[in-house]
C-alpha cells in the first residue's frame, strides 16, 4: 500500500472521511480536521509506518498532499 493510500485509508477509517474527498489539493481542514484530530492522525501515520514525524508541522490548511510529502520524506529518510 502507498503511503498516499496508508493516509487515505486512516482518514476514512477513523474519521469517517468522505473518500471522494481525499484529493491532493484539498486543504485538511475541508476534511474537517481540526488541531487535535491532525495530532491523532500523525500519531496514527506514526505507529502504522514506524516513523517519527515530531518535527512536521501540520496545520488545517496545510493540503492532503502537503501531508503525504511531509510523511514520504520521513519514510524515505
Amino acid at each position: 500500500m502507498s503511503t498516499s493510500e496508508e493516509i487515505s485509508a486512516l482518514l476514512v477509517n477513523r474519521f469517517g472521511t468522505d473518500p471522494e474527498a481525499i484529493r491532493p489539493e484539498v486543504p485538511l481542514r475541508h476534511l474537517r480536521l481540526d488541531s487535535l484530530a491532525l495530532e491523532e492522525l500523525r500519531l496514527l501515520i506514526e505507529d502504522r509506518m514506524d516513523i517519527d514525524l515530531e518535527d512536521v508541522v501540520l496545520s488545517s490548511r496545510d493540503t492532503v498532499g502537503h501531508l503525504v510529502e511531509a510523511v514520504c520524506s520521513k519514510a524515505g529518510a
